[in-house]
């Protein structure tokens, strides 16, 4: 009897170990798939201004970054027919001043609004691609919606015709596991924050999210954290390999210890390491 339950205790113990392991370990990637991503900076939406003279995700923020040789992070979604859009937020209250969401507005519709009250409008992504060609290199974010494997699948398509590097993220790991699945040569990465920033999805899902143990969907190569604190599965992950990006920073402190950075409303070197 007493044998048994020291075998059951030690099967315990093991299982207590592996789990985390397995649920939080990442992809591994090729050295030459991280190289144009390590050791740089990375504007957050592109260079746009506090002031919002120069909008986030505009073309004229991407030209700004792309003249000051700044790598760049920007966000994608579908409009209502079928388009890949630049723009982050689900809703253009914030940034367009109209209501209505993106995903229910087609291109057409979408390419009249301005950005911030500027001259700028939404752009597509082949036109964010068209004006960097290759000169710096991406991040795409792929927002969350309705219509995802489409999303990705189109994301992908403009994306694989490319000459220039880039890297997809996503905060869904379903999303990270359809490039983990359909395109394997590109560098992916799971985004992730602290348990309290995630609404509306439920206490189980955002304990899920924020310690990255859906890691074992999407396996990513790299974890794009909120900057401060990170629970230990996160750092676990990365004991493992994943690389450290951090989000979104406004101070070059942040550099030290991280992969690469991803910031905003100042001018940091290009490179760091």
């Amino acid at each position: 009897m007493k044998k048994c339950l020291a075998v059951a205790g030690l099967m315990a113990a093991a299982a207590a170990v592996a789990v985390p392991l397995i649920l939080t370990a990442p992809g591994k990637a090729k050295k030459g798939q991280k190289t144009a991503f390590t050791g740089r900076n990375f504007a957050h939406r592109g260079l746009h201004s506090e002031d919002r003279t120069v909008p986030e995700n505009s073309l004229e923020a991407f030209k700004q970054a792309r003249d000051a040789g700044y790598g760049m992070e920007l966000d994608v979604q579908l409009s209502r027919d079928g388009e890949v859009v630049v723009f982050h937020d689900d809703t253009l209250d914030r940034v367009c001043g109209v209501e209505g969401r993106v995903e229910e507005q087609d291109c057409s519709r979408l390419k009249e609004l301005s950005l911030c009250g500027t001259e700028e409008k939404i752009p597509l992504l082949g036109e964010v691609l068209e004006l960097v060609n290759g000169s710096v290199p991406l991040i795409v974010e792929l927002k969350n919606g309705k219509r995802n494997q489409e999303l990705c699948e189109k994301t992908y398509a403009l994306l694989s015709g490319y000459k220039g590097e880039y890297c997809i993220e996503s905060f869904n790991p379903f999303i990270v596991g359809w490039f983990r699945r359909n395109a394997p040569e590109v560098l992916r990465g799971q985004l992730a924050t602290v348990y309290g920033d995630y609404e509306g999805i439920g206490k189980g899902k955002a304990l899920l999210l924020s310690r990255c143990l859906l890691n074992i969907v999407s396996r990513p190569h790299f974890i794009a954290y909120r900057i401060g604190p990170r629970p230990f599965l996160v750092h676990l992950s990365e004991a493992m390999g994943a690389m450290k990006v951090g989000y979104t920073s406004r101070v070059e402190e942040n550099e030290i210890g991280r992969d690469a950075v991803i910031f905003e409303f100042y001018r940091p070197r290009l490179k760091y390491k």
